[in-house]
């Protein structure tokens, strides 16, 4: 089969059609193109000990000591516990997820990287692009909220030294922060001094983080068993909110849990990703849940929960017992944990900027890796400089909507990856033209050096090309027996199975979005609403059905790099983060969507103008996976 590609390429094999300009939103990298191209590599120093530290550094920031108050006191009371419970069950499952992908695809990226292998260039931009848009205001929120935590050890902000002190520029009425500006440009230098370094100075902060954390379970049980307690023995019970409530307060704590994908962003770091990505992802998430559990069990225990203070839950609590001492220790608990936040944010955008930058869809400046350090060291000088001055400049809290967009996104599309993975995975090869041109040649002049396949018979060769020179090498190129292949019984009957397989993972997706669009459209008749979630439902059970009772590809055991970890309950366990996911998505509101929407149609925009045109796919024929090895060591020989 010839397969039409934006620019008149042809790609031979497969399932894929190009159609016009759209083209480029699906053709899909190699698991190591990175590799193929000659790319400059990043350090590999990294150890389990060092992503634990990362992961836990980068998730664990200092919601828990204010946003526990906060659904305590309105949405779950004492269940709060069981809140955070559920959220870290939700979490699990995408990193679950991503636990898979880094294995199989260890390169820098994330899940911008994994996008792009399994779905399309166009979906992996838009989910970089979301990416670049969570850290950079993820880390600018972060580091504006470390200056007042600062200002408690000086006794308020306003005996802050005054190159720390906000200050409000006459006129304009802005507030500008050089304490979080200066903090994020100390983070960026210590990202460019290498990743060992600052991994090292992530672990070591995390410790103190960790250690407060310790304190506040240890000295808070003491108090509550000294004190009988008090916050449990209540008359409304444990679910003052009923269950409603502790699952609406499940869905605020749920993004105290992320930063743990900040790990799979150093995958091209890790000494030995296959092993110790997944103990790292894994065991971060996993400290962090029972930290939560056991902070939030023991803080709605010391007060009644419609007694805590929503800005400093565990401080007042900590009060009320005439322990303000521990005030002390507790915020500087709260600082570490939003330096190592800070740490967590800033670290992961250099290296998407620079698997962007590989891919040709951002310009080549932010791929560079110093020689010396190793590290995308004029990336991560854009970001911190970027950061620190939407940080000086500008308060992003009211933007923090805006974070979430970018990780429920990166979650969604990783778990429909995952799905990809195991039923339709890639199974075409993309080939710079130049390539196939020299076997080309090869085979005209030389006698041809392929290994001849018997089992040949016709392909169809009808153009879909106006190139006729183009055109006419693709066709002697389908004559040689390497790419005209027999179709057998078994490869139409696994063919059949991938285009079943790939149409019902479409419409489960349909049929989750139809389900979650339907139940956050508080606006739309009751009437009208169930009709849509009966609608999708159906649609979600019965492509489920169909996944659960066709078998999975059996490449899946070779895509990429074998072994690791594989996510368990497929396709239920991708199926479930994708609905959860879909929801919160949804559900963030249409302030926060309007916001995004600006940010998505200038990424847009930049894609049009100049990723489109300058991907390092750009002119890729795409040919069998069987086939590729071959075609590769003939124009070895060929130029040898």
């Amino acid at each position: 089969m010839i397969v039409k590609d934006e620019n008149c390429g042809v790609g031979l094999g497969g399932e894929r059609r190009w159609f016009g300009g759209f083209g480029s939103l699906i053709r899909r990298k190699q698991v190591d193109s990175v590799h193929s191209r000659g790319h400059g590599q990043l350090a590999r120093k990294l150890s389990a000990v060092d992503l634990v530290g990362i992961g836990v550094g980068a998730t664990i920031g200092a919601g828990v000591y204010i946003l526990i108050g906060t659904v305590a006191r309105e949405q779950a009371g004492p269940a709060l516990v069981i809140s955070l419970l559920i959220a870290g069950i939700a979490a699990g499952l995408s990193a679950f997820c991503y636990a898979e992908l880094a294995c199989r695809c260890p390169s820098a990226g994330s899940a911008y990287h994994y996008t792009y292998i399994c779905i399309g260039e166009g979906v992996a931009w838009l989910v970089g692009w979301s990416l670049i848009l969570e850290y950079t205001i993820g880390a600018s929120a972060v580091a504006r909220g470390i200056t007042p935590n600062l200002a408690l050890f000086f006794g308020g902000e306003e005996n802050l030294p005054l190159f720390l002190a906000r200050h409000k520029l006459p006129g304009l009425g802005i507030v500008v922060d050089p304490c979080a500006a200066a903090l994020i440009l100390l983070v960026t230098l210590l990202l460019c001094l290498g990743i060992k370094e600052s991994s090292t100075a992530q672990s070591i902060v995390t410790t103190v983080n960790v250690g407060v954390m310790l304190f506040i379970i240890l000295a808070g049980g003491y108090l509550g068993f000294k004190s009988g307690w008090v916050g449990y023995e209540l008359s409304s019970g444990y679910f003052p909110y009923g269950v409603n409530g502790m699952f609406a307060g499940s869905a605020i704590v749920f993004f105290s849990y992320i930063g743990f994908d900040s790990v799979s962003s150093t995958a091209e770091e890790v000494k030995n990703p296959q092993r110790d990505l997944p103990i790292g992802i894994s065991t971060a998430l996993t400290i962090c849940c029972v930290l939560y559990m056991l902070v939030a069990a023991v803080i709605v225990g010391l007060v009644p929960y419609y007694e805590l203070n929503p800005d400093t839950p565990i401080s007042s609590a900590f009060s009320s017992y005439g322990m303000e001492w521990a005030v002390y220790i507790i915020t500087t608990g709260a600082v570490t944990a939003l330096f190592s936040s800070l740490l967590g944010s800033v670290l992961p955008q250099p290296r998407v900027f620079m698997a962007m930058a590989r891919d040709g869809l951002l310009p080549p400046f932010f791929s560079d890796i110093h020689k010396g350090t190793q590290v995308p060291l004029k990336s991560t000088i854009v970001t911190g400089v970027f950061a620190a001055t939407l940080a000086f400049f500008l308060d992003v809290s009211q933007l923090a909507g805006m974070v979430s967009v970018g990780t429920l996104l990166a979650f969604t599309t990783v778990a429909v990856s995952v799905l990809i993975i195991r039923y339709v995975p890639p199974d075409e090869v993309p080939i710079p033209s130049s390539v196939l041109t020299s076997v080309y040649r090869s085979l005209g002049h030389s006698g041809g050096h392929i290994k001849e396949d018997r089992a040949t018979s016709p392909v169809d060769s009808s153009s879909y090309c106006e190139d006729n020179h183009l055109h006419n090498k693709s066709e002697a190129l389908l004559r040689h027996p390497l790419i005209i292949r027999e179709v057998t019984k078994d490869e139409q009957n696994e063919k059949s199975r991938r285009k079943l397989a790939a149409w019902t993972i479409a419409l489960l997706c349909m049929g989750i979005l139809i389900v979650t669009s339907a139940a956050s459209a508080d606006w739309c008749p009751r009437c009208l609403r169930l009709t849509f979630c009966g609608i999708g439902g159906v649609l979600l059970l019965c492509s489920l059905i169909v996944l659960a009772s066709i078998k999975q590809d059996d490449t899946r055991h070779t895509f990429g790099h074998s072994g690791g970890f594989a996510c368990p309950f497929v396709p239920f366990l991708p199926t479930a983060c994708i609905l959860i996911n879909t929801y919160l998505l949804i559900d963030l509101g249409v302030a926060t969507w309007l916001r995004v929407s600006i940010w998505m149609l200038i990424g847009v925009l930049i894609y049009l103008i100049y990723g489109r045109t300058h991907s390092s796919l750009l002119h890729a024929i795409y040919v069998p996976s069987a086939y590729a090895d071959e075609i590769h060591r003939s124009n070895a020989i060929h130029i040898a």
